[in-house]
C-alpha cells in the first residue's frame, strides 16, 4: 500500500481528503526548523498501487511523481526523496532504504504478473506482497513466519509460494489433522499444476512437483519416513502446535531435512515470549539459535516492563516475521471475507456415518409421506455425526478429539479469544448448540450464552444486550433459524457456521447479524464442512447456486423425489476424496 500524507512546510497536515482508507502510521518526518528527523504519528490515506498510479492529485510532491514514474519504468536507479520511503524500523533508529523500497515494489509487481497466469486465484495486493515476501525472506534466511491475522489468506499466499518452488523437489505441508483435507482441497483448487498427496504413514517417494500433506500426529508417529527425503519446502500450519520445543512432535518437525521452512500462525505468542523463540528457532535456527540469549536480551527485560527491549525484539524479528492485521490492509479488503474450511472426519465419525447410512438403506426409504420423513431422519442423523458422534450415540463424556469439525472450531476460537475478537457461532441444531456451550466452558472457561427458539422475548433481548456490551461475553452461540434475521450483533466481526444449511441465503442472512450498519470492521465468515460427507454435496450446491429452497417440506420433497440410488449417492461418503 502507498501512504499519502501532507506537509505544511513546518509539520504534517491532515491526510488527503476522499482518498483510500484513513490510518495513523508511524513515519520518520522532520521536526522543527533544525532539520532533525523523528518518528511521529502521521494521518495518512492508504491506497493500493493500481489506484495510486491513476489518482488525480493536485500539488503532489516530488515523492509522488517519482514513485509514479517508478511504477511504470524499469530504470536502473531511482533517486527517491526521504519522504518517499520514510518507514522506520521498530526501534525508531533507521528507515527503510530507497533501494529496498524500490526493489520490494518491483519484485511484488513481478510476482503479481507471474501469479496471474499460474495461480487460479485473484490475489489482493497485500497477498501478492505476502508471496513476494516469503520468496525474499526464505532466500535470505532459509525460513519465515507468516503470522497474518486469521481471514487474510495465509493458505492461498503459501500455495502461491509453493507453486514457485515446484521444480526444486517435493514439498511438505504439516498441519492439524482437521485441516489435512482442507489443504489438499485448496492446493488442488488454486494450483492444479501441483500434485497433492495426503500421507498417513508408510514408505513415500514423492517426485518434484508434489506437495505432501500430513497431520501433526502422523509426523509425530511416522516422521522417520519423511526424514529419509530432502524437502524443497516444509510448511508448518497452525505452528503454535510446535511452541514447546521439548515435545516429541516439535523434535520430529525439527528433524525434517528441508531447504526452506515456513511457519504459519495467527498467534505466534499464546502465553509467553519463549513460544515465539520456538517458532523462530524452528524456521531460522541460524538467527535464533540460543534460547538463553533470547531470554536474557528480550524476555526478562520485557517482563520487567522495558519498552526499549520490546522495540529491540520487534526490530530483531522484523526480517523474518510478517504479521498483518485486517485494519492494516483494510483498503484491500471487501466488507466481508468468506473462508470455507474442510474438516476431516475422525475414524469414529467415519464408522458411525457408514453404519447409520447402511442401516437406513437396509430399512428402506419407503414411499410418499413416509419417504419424506425417513429421508429427513437419515439426513439429520448423518449431519449430526458430522458435528459430533456423541450427538447420535449419546456418549458425551469426552468431547475433544472425536470430531474434526469441533477440533477445528476450537482452534479458531482459541485464536479469536487470544486476539480478543468476539465471535458468533451458528448451528441449526439445539443439541449442537448446547454441546458447543459446554465445550467452551470446559476448554476455555468461557460462559457463552445460547440464543435459540426456546427462549422468550425478554430472554432473547437480554442476550443481545449483554453481548453488545463492551464487556460482553467473547462468544455467542446462536440457532440459525431463531437468530437468522432481525438482530444487530456488530460487536462481533467473526462469524462461524458450524454446520451447513441447504439454502446459502439463510446462512448469508445469519452472517449479516454482524455485517450491518454500525459495523466498522471487515467481517470474517467461516463455514465448516465435513469432507467426504453429505455436507460436501451441500457445499457444491451452494457453489452452483442451485440449492434446495430450505430444509422444510419443499427441500425434503426435492430429495425424496430422487430414486434410491440417486439418494444414496448424495448421502454416501465419497471415500476417494
Amino acid at each position: 500500500m502507498f501512504a499519502l500524507w501532507t506537509w505544511t512546510g513546518q509539520h504534517t497536515g491532515p491526510a488527503p481528503a476522499a482518498l483510500g482508507d484513513r490510518e495513523t502510521l508511524a513515519l520518520a518526518v522532520p521536526t522543527g526548523y533544525d532539520g532533525a528527523i523523528e518518528v511521529a504519528e502521521v494521518d495518512c490515506a492508504l491506497v493500493d498501487p493500481a489506484t495510486f498510479a491513476t489518482l488525480d492529485l493536485t500539488e503532489a510532491g516530488a515523492s509522488v511523481d517519482i514513485w509514479r514514474t517508478t511504477l511504470h519504468a524499469e530504470a536502473a536507479e531511482v533517486e527517491l526523496p526521504i519522504a518517499a520511503h520514510a518507514v522506520p524500523n521498530a526501534a525508531g533508529t533507521s528507515i527503510v532504504s530507497a533501494e529496498r523500497a524500490v526493489r520490494v515494489v518491483r519484485e511484488t509487481q513481478a510476482a503479481a504478473t507471474e501469479l496471474r497466469s499460474a495461480l487460479k486465484a485473484d490475489l489482493r495486493p497485500y497477498q501478492v506482497r505476502g508471496v513476494s515476501w516469503l520468496r525474499e525472506t526464505t532466500a535470505a534466511h532459509g525460513g519465515a513466519v507468516l503470522a497474518d491475522e486469521m481471514g487474510l489468506g495465509k493458505t492461498v499466499q503459501t500455495i502461491g509460494f509453493l507453486l514457485g518452488r515446484a521444480d526444486g523437489g517435493p514439498q511438505l505441508v504439516v498441519c492439524p489433522t482437521s485441516l489435512v483435507g482442507n489443504w489438499a482441497h485448496e492446493i488442488d483448487r488454486f494450483a492444479p499444476g501441483l500434485r497433492v498427496l495426503v500421507w498417513r504413514g508408510g514408505e513415500i517417494d514423492p517426485p518434484a512437483g508434489t506437495v505432501v500433506v500430513a497431520g501433526y500426529p502422523t509426523v509425530r508417529l511416522h516422521g522417520q519416513w519423511l526424514g529419509e527425503h530432502r524437502w524443497a519446502t516444509a510448511v508448518f500450519d497452525e505452528a503454535q502446535a510446535l511452541k514447546n520445543p521439548s515435545t516429541q512432535l516439535a523434535k520430529a518437525a525439527r528433524a525434517l531435512d528441508a531447504e526452506v521452512r515456513v511457519a504459519l500462525t495467527g498467534t505466534p505468542v499464546e502465553n509467553h515470549l519463549e513460544e515465539l523463540w520456538a517458532l523462530l528457532n524452528l524456521v531460522t535456527p541460524r538467527l535464533f539459535g540460543h534460547k538463553t540469549q533470547f531470554r536474557r536480551r528480550f524476555v526478562r527485560p520485557i517482563q520487567e516492563g522495558s519498552t526499549a527491549a520490546a522495540a529491540r525484539l520487534q526490530d530483531a524479528i522484523e526480517p523474518v516475521v510478517l504479521a498483518r492485521k485486517k485494519a492494516q490492509v483494510a483498503a484491500s479488503l471487501p466488507a466481508k471475507i468468506h473462508t470455507d474450511l474442510l474438516c476431516d472426519l475422525t475414524t469414529e465419525q467415519e464408522d458411525l456415518y457408514d453404519k447409520l447410512l447402511d442401516r437406513a438403506i437396509d430399512d428402506g426409504f419407503g414411499a410418499g409421506v413416509e419417504r419424506q420423513s425417513r429421508v429427513l431422519a437419515a439426513l439429520t442423523a448423518l449431519k449430526q455425526v458430522c458435528n459430533h458422534p456423541g450427538l447420535v450415540t449419546g456418549e458425551l463424556t469426552e468431547l475433544a478429539g472425536r470430531s474434526g469439525k469441533l477440533d477445528l472450531c476450537t482452534d479458531i476460537l482459541a485464536n479469536n479469544l487470544e486476539m480478543d475478537a468476539p465471535t458468533l457461532i451458528f448451528t441449526q441444531y439445539r443439541q449442537t448448540g448446547e454441546l458447543l456451550v459446554r465445550h467452551l466452558a470446559e476448554q476455555f472457561g468461557v460462559e457463552a450464552p445460547f440464543f435459540h427458539g426456546g427462549l422468550n422475548q425478554a430472554e432473547r433481548a437480554a442476550i443481545v444486550t449483554g453481548f453488545q456490551a463492551e464487556d460482553g461475553p467473547p462468544v455467542l452461540v446462536l440457532s440459525l433459524r431463531a437468530a437468522g434475521t432481525g438482530l444487530t450483533l456488530t460487536r462481533a466481526a467473526d462469524v462461524i457456521h458450524f454446520d451447513r444449511w441447504w439454502n446459502p441465503a439463510v446462512e448469508a442472512q445469519a452472517s449479516d447479524r454482524a455485517h450491518r450498519i454500525g459495523q466498522t470492521r471487515t467481517v470474517t465468515v467461516t463455514t465448516l464442512t465435513s469432507t467426504t460427507s453429505v455436507e460436501e454435496h451441500i457445499a457444491r450446491m451452494h457453489d452452483r447456486k442451485s440449492a434446495l429452497s430450505d430444509l422444510d417440506s419443499a427441500g425434503i420433497a426435492a430429495l425424496a423425489r430422487l430414486d434410491d440410488d440417486q439418494l444414496v449417492e448424495v448421502l454416501r461418503r465419497k471415500r476417494e476424496n
